[in-house]
């Protein structure tokens, strides 16, 4: 689990994975149909990508959840109530099994890649078919043809997280936006975090493997990119890639892509050269997510985060210096272990100083097998729930202060939708990657429309085409 030596999984194995996808269209027995259930982040949701693009290349085709003959759920184990979801949900499905005896269930992801949590599905939930961890991904094939044809249970995790997969297929879920991964794992240990346990230690793709995969995109019609990795600012430690995170960007930028966006940062590794590169790049997009986690020195120094309340002032100043349009968000935990009132408003005012355009709210979730979950002084479930409550009414008077301040203004919005409240309008991002609805008419979808914003709502803006 120490070592930073990455193995890419070798095209043999990958051309084994294909056999396997031909192979599973001759069983005579097999699903047609199949349905992913996706919790967590970005990196689940393009995870689950990968996995329809496997299924359908076996010749399955998606259905509701209901009707589905394969059911797989690809689980978060970050914070409890996501893990407690995922269970709820599979378990749920047992009951439908009892209607359904030829319906297979799988369950995969980082729950499934927590210590011990195999072995808990061997014993406890013999109901499901299939599992397998972050770093066996792409045996999906191999697994689900073996489990038809064996007709046994197929549970399968690497212990090492050390591989790379290159050459999935990939079902992506809109031809307009999509997910490319440049990096895989973490070496912060923050003590509240259990991804570096389920999600291996930090590498990198060649940058060859993510500029070729970016330029099929340009080619695909593709307008926005989205970079994502556990830690996008330590791109190129870990192998040695030749360049940094803003020379990566520098290159990806170069294929034509119009609009790159990236996920998530975190601010000890936030480099001059990177603020450098979003302050002269225009295809880079102006926001920013940059996790402050609290507002004191001493609870941030617990958390093994690495930079003070000032450093982090200081980096997202000098971001708004090059590039003065944009948008900051951030994650907020309250009630980590120990933590005061007095430390509490310390959060509260960090809000106030940073006015972030959003915020993603966390009351701490204890997690087995990170060091928090030992330390003492919990704090009781009704002070992070008044602590949060708090929390999220400073934060939306900032982002109220920040959507009305930018009435009058024009944007250019990516159209991917038609709004879910009036289907009279389209919907779609801003640079800032805040959501804005106007009118418009069906040749503006997948194009980037200047749009002159008119009104903002709690968490959206309205505009006019110009």
């Amino acid at each position: 689990m120490n070592s930073t030596v990455i193995y890419p999984v070798p095209q043999l194995e990958i051309d084994r994975q294909a056999q396997y996808m031909r192979l599973f269209s001759t069983l005579p027995k097999r699903p047609m149909t199949y349905c992913i259930m996706t919790y967590g982040c970005q990196m689940n949701a393009h995870d689950s990508e990968k996995l329809a693009g496997m299924l359908t290349e076996m010749g399955l085709t998606e259905a509701p959840r209901e009707e589905a003959d394969f059911v797989l759920h690809n689980t978060c184990c970050i914070r409890d109530n996501a893990e407690r979801k995922a269970l709820g949900n599979v378990i749920w499905l047992k009951e439908l099994k009892k209607d359904r005896p030829d319906m297979l269930i799988g369950v995969c992801g980082c729950m499934v890649q927590e210590q011990g949590m195999a072995d808990s599905i061997r014993r406890q939930y013999p109901f499901i078919d299939i599992a397998f961890g972050t770093g066996t991904l792409h045996k999906l094939p191999e697994l689900l043809y073996e489990a038809v044809e064996r007709g046994t249970r197929m549970i399968e995790v690497d212990e090492e997280l050390n591989t790379i997969a290159e050459g999935v297929p990939i079902r992506r879920s809109s031809p307009w936006q999509t997910y490319v991964t440049v990096m895989y794992g973490c070496n912060n240990f923050c003590t509240y975090c259990i991804v570096p346990y389920v999600r291996g230690r930090e590498r990198s793709r060649q940058p060859d493997d993510i500029v070729r995969e970016v330029e099929d995109l340009v080619k695909a019609g593709v307008q926005e990119v989205m970079l994502l990795g556990q830690n996008v600012n330590s791109y190129g430690r870990v192998p040695e890639t030749g360049l940094d995170f803003a020379g990566l960007l520098r290159r990806v930028s170069e294929t034509g892509i119009p609009r790159i966006r990236f996920m998530t940062s975190h601010p000890k590794d936030l480099s001059d050269a990177l603020i450098e590169e979003i302050g002269r790049n225009p295809r880079i997009m102006g926001h920013f997510h940059l996790p402050a986690q609290s507002g004191n020195d001493r609870i941030l120094k617990a958390m093994n985060r690495h930079y003070t309340v000032d450093q982090y002032m200081e980096r997202a100043d000098r971001l708004r210096q090059a590039r003065p349009d944009i948008g900051l968000t951030t994650d907020l935990i309250v009630g980590f272990p120990g933590e005061t009132e007095a430390e509490f408003r310390d959060t509260l005012a960090l809000v106030e100083r940073m006015r972030f355009d959003s915020a993603f709210t966390f009351i701490y979730s204890p997690r087995v097998g990170t060091k928090a979950a030992e330390f003492p002084d919990q704090v009781p479930a009704e002070v992070s729930t008044d602590r949060i409550t708090r929390l999220i009414a400073a934060q939306d008077k900032q982002t109220e202060r920040v959507l009305n301040g930018m009435v009058g203004q024009t944007v250019n919005v990516l159209v991917t939708d038609v709004s879910r409240r009036d289907a009279a309008m389209l919907t779609g991002k801003c640079e800032r990657n805040i959501s804005v609805n106007f009118s418009g008419d069906a040749g503006d979808m997948g194009r980037i429309v200047p749009v002159t914003i008119t009104a903002a709502s709690r968490t959206t803006l309205k505009g006019k085409k110009k």
